[in-house]
């Protein structure tokens, strides 16, 4: 089962998780949501939408911008949308 972690804790773990350009999209609910602050970065992209980010904060550490997602997904991306994927030093085990 797909699993993101960062700082030692398992932030994320699903084994309904989408996989895209190489990264584990995980589902909304399977979430640690104690770990995840909201973010006011956004970036685009041409085919996905418009992404939104969460900066990590595990034992008093902050990854900012360590996972984002789309929460208004262009049409072929609506399978994944508001689904929550990971980079800046978040391991994903499979």
């Amino acid at each position: 089962m797909p699993k993101a972690i960062w700082n030692g804790v398992v932030v994320a773990e699903s084994e309904n998780c989408e996989r895209v350009e190489g990264n584990y999209y995980f589902p909304p609910d399977s979430i640690k949501s104690e770990y995840f602050k909201p973010s006011d970065t956004h970036t685009s992209c041409p085919w996905k939408g418009v992404a939104s980010y969460y900066t990590l904060e595990v034992n008093g550490e902050q990854n900012p911008d360590a996972a984002w997602y789309y929460p208004e997904a262009k049409a072929k991306a609506k399978h994944f949308e508001g689904y929550i994927a990971f980079w800046r030093g978040v391991k994903v085990e499979a």
